[in-house]
């Protein structure tokens, strides 16, 4: 029997104590990019505000309002939306016409539509692989950037993502290996991508729980495992996340070994803050130190009490801090 005894850690803060308060969008609706997919966005804020995107990670994990409390709603005009067939996007789930360039694509588009002529890029975990890549095809759209838990899309950051966790948390990475039959274990990726690709919900719908579980779990220092089963009852998270992540892991991202650093340059110019957990074990701190050496003059906060996720008090903390810290981008 395993057990986790309660923590002694008594964080100065709560949750609440760190964001801004919870808000209504001022706008919010769908716009088509293709024939195909129709992205779900919010706006919140100061409609007069300083304009920033937050693009969330997964891939496939989707928004929620929460995530505008990163973001001073006084001094900000804060643009959230759902990458296609993640979230309130449609169709839910859908792989056709998705890719990381489709992505960019979408982010440009949606800019434009708003009428928004450069701003702050906000992304955190595979939102901070799409806000550099955005940010290298469209350097001339950007004012600034603040990242969290970075994500290179690496061969190495792909394969770790799979199977490289059972020293941290041997008991949650078995049994999300000992899910599948004895003959499916020896590549963990390809073998969950098929299953959540059969069209049998007795098939693929187990395969996303157990994906979500162990995905979940291990994003938190703490409690992970209670946010887990938070997770497990949004069937469109389930279900979205699922597909895309894997669709995206199976393709390297769509993009080129190394090519997030090798492209720095197109956006080094740029003030930057980087907020990692150090503890965190889905996008490791080392990738965050290398994105900090290469690109000339950024900072890099390692938030010393904190796992991967964004809503861990420590990096929650720090990135209300950078936010508030970049009001300095803008002339206004």
């Amino acid at each position: 029997m395993i057990t986790t005894p309660e923590s002694v850690y008594s964080p100065k803060y709560l949750l609440d104590d760190v964001l801004f308060p919870l808000s209504k969008p001022f706008d919010e609706g769908y716009l088509q990019v293709s024939s195909l997919h129709s992205i779900f966005y919010s706006q919140y804020g100061n409609p007069n505000g300083a304009p920033v995107v937050f693009l969330h990670g997964g891939p496939g994990a989707g928004t929620s309002s929460s995530n505008a409390r990163f973001f001073d709603p006084a001094f900000y005009r804060i643009v959230i939306f759902d990458q296609r067939g993640c979230g309130r996007s449609k169709p839910l789930g859908e792989l056709g016409e998705n890719s990381t360039q489709n992505l960019i694509a979408d982010i440009e588009q949606l800019r434009i539509s708003l009428g928004i002529d450069k701003w702050m890029v906000f992304g955190g975990s595979w939102g901070s692989t799409l806000a550099m890549l955005y940010g290298q095809a469209h350097p001339d759209q950007c004012l600034g950037f603040v990242l969290r838990g970075i994500f290179c899309a690496t061969e190495q950051e792909i394969k770790s993502l799979w199977n490289a966790n059972d020293d941290i948390f041997p008991e949650v990475y078995e049994e999300f290996v000992g899910f599948l039959p004895e003959d499916e274990r020896s590549d963990l990726m390809n073998s969950y991508h098929k299953r959540f690709l059969d069209p049998d919900p007795e098939i693929h719908l187990p395969a996303m729980r157990s994906f979500i579980k162990y995905d979940t779990t291990i994003a938190f220092l703490m409690q992970g495992d209670q946010r887990a089963l938070e997770d497990l009852n949004d069937q469109d998270l389930v279900f979205g996340m699922s597909r895309i992540c894997a669709h995206y892991c199976i393709n390297h991202c769509f993009i080129k070994e190394n090519q997030i650093l090798d492209e720095i340059n197109k956006i080094a110019h740029y003030p930057v803050i980087i907020v990692q957990g150090r503890y965190d074990i889905i996008c490791r701190p080392k990738m965050a130190y290398k994105l900090h050496k290469a690109w000339k003059g950024s900072e890099l906060v390692l938030v010393p009490d904190s796992g991967h996720s964004s809503i861990e008090v420590g990096v929650a903390r720090e990135l209300v801090r950078a936010t508030q810290k970049m009001k300095s981008i803008f002339n206004v």
